[in-house]
Order: C-alpha cells, then structure tokens, then sequence
C-alpha cells in the first residue's frame, strides 16, 4: 500500500493539472513561454504519476488495467479478469 499522504498528493497534483488545463494549452497555442514559466509547476501533466487503483502502488503499473502487475496476477489467478489463463508465473 501507498502511504496515504503520496496519494493526497498525486491527487493534488491531478486537481491542479485539471485546473489549469485550458490556461496551459492557450498559452502554449499562442508560444508565450514566460507565462507557462510563472504557472505552478505541478500544474504540468508530465507530473503526474501513474498508481494502482487498488493499492496505489507506483511501480510496475499496467496502463490496459489501471493496476499493478501484482493485482493483475492476483485477479487473473482467481478468475477476475476474463480471457487471461495462467501460463507459467
């Protein structure tokens, strides 16, 4: 599990990425890179990280499924996650 206050802080993050959004691309349409300089720097998308739904976990996250790869073999091998068979894991 994640510590709760890294999760507060992607969600955080998450927050001010969607606020500034509109601003951000406005200001890259029309170049003026002194004003994407003075917005807060966590406002940029590049920041965010990707975390497990489940265990918000950072590491060895799978994009198709939201989660990391240990949910993803723990939910394939109780028959979760329908067309997945168990190969040799």
């Amino acid at each position: 599990m994640a510590k709760e206050s890294m999760k507060a802080r992607e969600a955080k993050r998450l927050k001010l990425v969607e606020r500034y959004a509109a601003k951000r691309a406005a200001l890259k349409a029309e170049g003026d890179y002194i004003g994407l300089s003075k917005l807060p720097r966590n406002s940029n998308p590049i920041r965010l990280h990707n975390r497990c739904k489940l265990t918000g976990r950072p590491k060895g996250y799978m994009r198709q499924f939201g989660i990391s790869r240990i949910q993803f073999r723990e939910m394939a091998s109780n028959g979760l996650i329908p067309g997945v068979k168990k190969a040799s894991w």
